[in-house]
């Protein structure tokens, strides 16, 4: 496998929820293109789940199948940088928990198995490793006077911005699966990178259905908490207590509604996350937007995000050469569904940085002491540039079923359009096919 990450769907589409208040699917997600927020979707995440009625067994199951095929496969190790592709296979599986525990105490819960988690390089046989997914549980309460109306609540959860209830955050503004091969840029921000890494609380308050604000608190987990994370390949360990704070404003009116919002998040990550010792301060700042237009014919969304990141290593620290980088990310998103149940999406993406050649090393040593080419994922620009268009087709024939097409189209890779690795490689190179069929029960 080249460069990508073996993720799951990242969904809330749960029968579970389905089922607790007898609803289809679409009364939540828009178009019934889970987990994109509905109004009434909105409301009911920010009621901590608690809307309907309690099922007597508040379990689902998940299911993804896929296929990917890069453009270009040429390399020294295909078996390991290209492996499977091509080649259809089962991907992850999921049990999906959670719904109304009490009226104002509710439960968004996933454990997911990754069929291909890992690849020994040498005997080329996969293992698979099961570990906890989003975790979103809630305390929400609502009250109304003098013409105000507020819902507020705390969330623990382990993914900074799960609980924004708006699908431009960063933990949901890429919400298909993504499977072998080049699948998005091998640079983000912190922020999008914590997920199943920290565990927060979250305290949150929507006024008049008009203001969204948030505070939060993430922490590296210790003891029992463990439990809510990958388990113990954490990439990333938090020196103290790492605040990420949300606002949005957003107005509804008739089939139309809309968001702009601000969020941030400073993180300092010890270099060595064994031993501690030095750390990285990461500093993100980032401002969204949404469109909806719902019909029962057409759903039409907008989506715009853009995050600029700095990152304070100090020089010879061996995280960054220089003393500060940035980082910055720009994705923008339209998709139309007709009659819940064919739809199309375009996603055009940008990642830009600073010139570093630590953080985005073109070379390293072939072992004889001489400076040798990392092909795939090098840059001899030491810059993370990438940007590219994501078109997608999707066909949704039945609420829990959605079949899925998406081509990573790059027009630039790691800082260049041609020979970025400096092995003669070019970003077309890195396009990629992706097919998905997603299931739950």
């Amino acid at each position: 496998m080249a460069q990508g990450l073996l993720l799951p769907l990242v969904a809330q589409a749960t029968p579970v929820f389905s089922r607790q208040t007898s609803m289809q699917c679409v009364s939540c997600h828009a178009g019934g293109q889970f987990p994109e927020l509905t109004p009434f979707g909105r409301t009911f995440k920010l009621t901590g789940y608690t809307l309907g009625q309690r099922v007597g067994v508040p379990l689902a199951v998940m299911g993804v199948a896929s296929v990917s095929s890069t453009r270009d496969t040429t390399s020294e190790q295909q078996s390991v940088d290209f492996a499977k592709d091509a080649v259809a296979l089962f991907q992850t599986g999921s049990v999906l928990f959670g719904g109304k525990i009490t009226d104002k105490v509710g439960l968004f819960g996933q454990i997911t198995y990754e069929n291909y988690a890992s690849q020994d390089p040498d005997s080329l046989h996969w293992k698979g490793h099961s570990h906890a997914d989003n975790i979103d549980l809630r305390y929400a309460t609502q009250w109304s006077g003098g013409g105000q109306d507020w819902v507020s609540g705390v969330s623990l959860n382990n993914n900074p911005s799960v609980s924004d209830i708006w699908n431009t955050a960063p933990a949901w503004i890429q919400y298909v699966p993504t499977g072998f091969g080049f699948t998005g840029p091998a640079a983000a921000p912190m922020v999008a990178q914590l997920g199943q890494q920290a565990v927060g609380l979250s305290a949150y308050t929507m006024w008049n259905n008009t203001v969204y604000a948030e505070l939060s608190g993430y922490h590296t987990p210790q003891g029992a908490f463990k439990l809510l994370t990958r388990g113990n390949d954490l990439e990333a360990r938090l020196k103290g207590v790492a605040p990420y704070a949300r606002l949005t404003l957003s107005h509804a009116w008739g089939e139309h509604n809309a968001m702009v919002g601000v969020f941030g998040m400073n993180a300092n990550i010890y270099q060595d996350p064994v031993s501690g010792g030095p750390t990285t301060a990461y500093r993100d700042r980032g401002i969204d937007a949404q469109y909806q237009y719902l019909t029962d014919v057409h759903t039409a969304t907008g989506q715009v995000s853009y995050i600029r990141e700095a990152i304070r290593g100090g020089d010879q620290t061996g995280v960054t050469s220089n003393a500060t980088d940035t980082l910055r990310q720009l994705r923008v998103k339209g998709s139309y569904v007709y009659r819940a149940g064919v739809g199309a999406s375009l996603t055009w993406f940008n990642t830009s940085g600073s010139a570093d050649s630590t953080l985005y090393p073109g070379s390293q040593d072939d072992g004889n002491g001489n400076a040798a080419p990392i092909a795939l994922a090098g840059s001899i620009a030491n810059r993370p540039d990438t940007r590219g268009w994501i078109p997608e087709l999707f066909w949704i024939p039945e609420q829990h079923v959605r079949f899925g097409a998406q081509y990573f189209k790059f027009n630039r890779y790691n800082g260049a359009s041609t020979n970025y690795d400096g092995t003669g490689r070019n970003a077309k190179g890195n396009d990629t096919l992706f097919i998905y069929l997603w299931a739950s029960h």
